[in-house]
């Protein structure tokens, strides 16, 4: 399959579980709020499994599993034998880290957050409990997901998601007609609604994952139970993910350290400092990364590892260049045009204005670092496809070290109101920070990476999104602004969202037809290929 093919491919499954995803959370919201006591200690333990599951996925699977998947598919089996001592071992893990961090909640808890009472401490100490299983499940569809990207089956680990969110959104929905919906006092929480609410988030991960065994036949493998690891390389494999989970650690750190910081501003009055603000703006952020940076570049990521196994330094340079372009030039449009819809796009996850009011200034820090972090992606990996994850942690501790310490400094300069904004902003300035020291770092390691083209493409792309930004920002104060129609309830901010994406698409897309930019003419050949089949 070809990366045109797979991208597209990739894009049409994530666009699908994305917005399936946005679905799923305004349900979630609609249930227990946008913001308050409550919510914040459901965002915080239903997030404490995917910060677990970051050291697992990250840290080992993607920086140890792809390209030991690429390289064992060239043995005689195809990689049979050496995948069948993975599967178990991996198994084994995840279920032993399952069961630890099941046992270990309230320290989890304690650790991710610091909140006033002891009432939102146990609730979400409650929640915990039901939701820290999904570290497991989620480990089952990454091993799986990853041994079919690695194989060039893309489809079924982008689309898979969508059944999670169907499950969510019916468990979500039961719990409105059950109980009502609406921000709602701790003391109301009984057993059942706990249940309900951590149950479902857990059997819709539990869901997705089934579905994508389903999938498991298209590699042609017949995996058994193999528990003789003797001559798979583990030295070799422990060597590449001590370092990753070393990484990922610092990341946990300064999640950790984030978390601290922005929930002991966590009140039923206050929404702007809020850890479930953060998660919603969060998830909107992760919409255009998702949908773009991952769609394009894990094709890019599979044949980056393959390139360099077989030591086509060139080709790998070359595909680096590539892929930074196509990126830039989504990602940068991305970027200007949700900050422009920031307020709409923050009310489809808010019951009130002035949740979204909250929301929309930590979803714009947030994308000040959507470029860097898109550029991040395709170096970091690049990294990995020559089996280096020592480099990566080294530049992945400088930034850790700049956003952990600007977390704690940002009590200091921040009012209670403004905090969570500014954690968003330190983080995407730290991420900037990073890409640089990463992109310096590569170069030393394979020599001169002729990637000056695709930083001055990028350079051209923000000349064009400035204007296609403040046409936006026109657009929705033409509107009315804080009192226009595209905020006055979720199904008008989707349509106001979609009339301000339109006319931003439009005049960035008119400015670099203009400029005659030579990557807009080959992604509208792309396209045209495909709405010709």
């Amino acid at each position: 399959m070809s990366l045109g093919r797979s991208s597209a491919v990739i894009a049409a499954g994530t666009f699908a579980s994305r917005i399936t995803g946005l679905l799923r959370s305004m349900v979630l919201i609609t249930a227990i709020g946008g913001a308050g006591l409550s919510a914040d200690a459901f965002a915080i333990a239903n997030q404490v499994p995917n910060y677990v599951f970051q050291v697992i996925s990250t840290g080992v699977l993607t920086a140890v599993f792809v390209p030991q998947i690429v390289k064992w598919s060239q043995l005689e089996d195809g990689g049979k034998r050496m995948l069948s001592k993975l599967f178990t071992l991996g198994t084994l893990i995840l279920l032993v880290v399952t069961v630890v961090a099941t046992l270990a909640a309230p320290l989890l808890i304690s650790a991710f957050s610091d909140f006033d009472t002891n009432e939102q401490y146990s609730l979400a100490v409650a929640f915990a409990y039901w939701c820290i299983p999904q570290v497991f499940f989620y480990g089952v569809f990454a091993l799986v997901g990853e041994t079919l990207n690695a194989r060039r089956i893309f489809a079924p680990y982008a689309w898979a998601p969508i059944v999670n969110n169907l499950v969510s959104i019916a468990g979500f929905s039961t719990f409105i007609w059950l109980f009502g919906g609406g921000r709602r006092p701790i003391e109301e929480f009984d057993t059942t609604m706990i249940v309900l609410l951590g149950g479902t988030a857990t059997l819709g991960i539990v869901a997705q994952s089934v579905t994508l065994l389903l999938f498991w036949r298209k590699t042609g493998l017949k995996l058994r139970a193999d528990f003789v690891w003797r001559g798979m390389g583990l030295g070799q494999i422990q060597r590449i993910a001590s370092w990753s989970i070393g990484m990922l650690l610092l990341g946990l750190l300064v999640a950790a350290v984030q978390q601290q910081v922005i929930s002991t501003a966590s009140t039923d009055e206050a929404v702007n400092a809020s850890s479930n603000i953060w998660f919603n703006a969060w998830l909107v952020f992760m919409l255009p990364y998702s949908l773009i940076v991952m769609s394009i570049g894990t094709p890019y990521f599979t044949r980056l590892s393959e390139h360099a196994h077989a030591g086509r330094d060139t080709e790998v340079k070359r595909d680096i260049s590539a892929a930074i372009k196509t990126l830039g030039l989504l990602v940068v449009f991305a970027a200007v045009t949700l900050a422009a819809a920031a307020v709409p796009a923050a009310r489809l996850f808010s019951n009130d204005m002035a949740e979204a009011s909250a929301t929309a200034p930590v979803l714009v820090g947030f994308l000040v670092g959507l470029v860097p972090l898109a550029v991040l992606f395709i170096v970091q990996r690049s990294f990995y496809a020559y089996g280096d994850t020592r480099t990566p942690f080294f530049f992945t501790l400088f930034q850790a070290i700049l956003t952990a310490s600007g977390a704690l400094l940002a009590r200091s300069f921040f009012t209670a109101g403004d905090l969570t904004l500014g954690v968003a902003l330190i983080q995407s300035f730290a991420s900037t920070a990073q890409v640089l020291v990463a992109i310096w770092l590569l170069r030393r390691k394979l020599g001169p990476l002729h990637i000056g083209g695709a930083l001055w493409a990028i350079i051209r792309f923000t000349f064009a999104a400035i204007p296609t930004g403040l046409v936006g920002i026109s657009v929705y104060l033409l509107f009315g602004g804080p009192d226009s129609w595209m905020v006055q309830n979720k199904l008008f901010a989707a349509a106001g969202c979609a009339v301000i994406g339109s006319i931003c698409a439009l005049v960035y897309g008119g400015l670099l037809a203009a400029f005659r930019t030579p990557e807009l003419t080959a992604i509208v050949t792309l396209i045209r290929g495909k709405l010709g089949r």
